[in-house]
């Protein structure tokens, strides 16, 4: 596809593209930041455009796509200790929560430095498997092998303070 030619139907994809993310659950910024980098993946891509039967399709399954992957990368909302103890209903609750979050952390601490490391940036930093491993210079699966070791040993101890 040409330039000329490109210019012309771009405008018509990039609202394409703003409708499909706002469809999606996105803001209007989210959504102009999304048709921008669909745009610029079709231009990339422009001299296979006219291959393709519907671009429009491709349009919305990119917008679609990028907006998952944006909004998987958005850093969760954390409860700040003021929201938990304001949504329990006593003191006994409230000081309950607090000792359970202390165990917690100890037996999160008292882990070996891998699983406890592989935890946090599975569970706080949400990567997926195959980042861990990049990052750590080790094989997806023992990615996979180390969380299970660790949430195992977590589920061990809850269970045997449970029973007490």
């Amino acid at each position: 596809m040409e330039k000329s030619a490109f210019e012309q139907i771009a405008r018509t994809w990039r609202e394409k593209a703003i409708s499909v993310s706002l469809h999606y659950g996105a803001g209007k910024e989210e959504a102009e930041d999304i048709a921008q980098d669909v745009m610029l993946r079709l231009w990339q891509m422009h001299h296979e455009l006219e291959q393709y039967q519907s671009v429009e399709a491709i349009v919305s399954l990119m917008s679609k796509h990028l907006l998952r992957n944006h909004q998987r990368r958005k850093p969760t909302e954390m409860l700040n200790e003021a929201t938990v103890v304001g949504l329990t209903t006593s003191p006994h609750e409230e000081l309950e929560s607090k000792e359970n979050e202390q165990w917690l952390q100890s037996r999160l601490a008292q882990l070996p430095t891998t699983q406890r490391t592989l935890l946090y940036m599975r569970q706080v930093e949400r990567r997926s498997h195959e980042e861990i491993a990049q990052l750590l210079g080790i094989e997806p699966t023992s990615v996979s092998t180390l969380l299970a070791r660790a949430r195992r040993t977590l589920l061990q101890e809850i269970k045997q303070r449970n029973e007490l």
